[in-house]
């Protein structure tokens, strides 16, 4: 029995370059995995909110969301982590400050300001329409794992970088568009996630795949029993995985899946 994870943009869909469903050829080879009584997962920087319809309906086994922050076996949270309070409120300040947007992503829901339509089209250019965000909420209400920022100049990303340089528990990355800014509790990431995961499932981590393209999937592919980085992976991410596949427009994950997982016993994959 194996446990296999997924990253979802750059890896299963490419919104970016048009692919913006799941290959027929790659579902088929996911539920093949399923079929063989191995469980199959999501690892992704996207909340539950962000998840579409079609990653919710197709039936993975568990999800490792938020870049690890949030852990869901088979609809059982298993681990649930959001930042200090005290440094959103701090952080989410600097930012209104300096009128730089910004999405708040909770456990269910992210939130978005009204105000900010700059983000708002560049989610939607994305697929992510503006009805996965709740626009009205109090701040201290709120449960939260994760901020992302939308820097209009390099700038601004860099100004950001700079004062988060002072807590030191607190990460970021560039995930989707350079300017495009995440940034997480750094106890927490893909990797973590999965461990958790594997725990909770009483496996070994040699038993464990997975398949990723960015920097935020560098953890998992260095740590699993055989990390799969994309054709379309940067040269940094390929060094951290044992193996490479083919791009998301070739179908690279259900090739990875025949070749190095199933082990060829279906020459449909390959």
């Amino acid at each position: 029995m194996k446990a296999i994870f997924f990253d979802i943009d750059g890896t299963l869909i490419d919104t970016l370059n048009g692919v913006t469903q799941i290959s027929s050829r790659v579902k088929r080879a996911i539920r093949q995995l399923q079929d063989e009584g191995n469980f199959v997962f999501i690892a992704t920087g996207r909340p539950y909110s962000f998840l579409d319809e079609e990653i919710r309906n197709f039936g993975f086994d568990g999800y490792v969301l938020v870049n690890g922050a949030q852990v869901i076996v088979r609809d059982q949270v298993v681990y649930n982590q959001a930042m200090d309070k005290r440094f959103v409120k701090m952080f989410a300040d600097i930012l209104d400050d300096k009128g730089i947007q910004y999405v708040l992503v909770g456990e269910r829901n992210s939130y978005l300001d009204k105000k900010s339509q700059e983000f708002y089209e560049f989610y939607e250019s994305i697929h992510i329409p503006r009805s996965y965000f709740e626009s009205e909420y109090r701040l201290e209400d709120l449960e939260i794992y994760k901020f992302e920022i939308f820097g209009k100049t390099s700038e601004v990303i860099e100004e950001c970088k700079e004062w988060l340089k002072n807590y030191e528990e607190y990460g970021f990355f560039h995930s989707i568009h350079p300017s495009h800014l995440e940034v997480y509790y750094k106890e927490n990431h893909k990797a973590t996630g999965i461990l958790k995961a594997l725990e909770y499932l009483n496996l070994p981590i040699e038993e464990s795949y997975a398949f990723g393209d960015g920097e935020n999937d560098i953890e998992m592919l260095a740590t699993v029993g055989c990390g799969i980085a994309m054709g379309n992976a940067a040269e940094n991410v390929k060094r951290h995985a044992k193996q490479v596949t083919d791009s998301v427009s070739q179908d690279g994950v259900a090739r990875g899946i025949g070749k190095y997982i199933l082990c060829q016993k279906n020459d449909e994959y390959l």
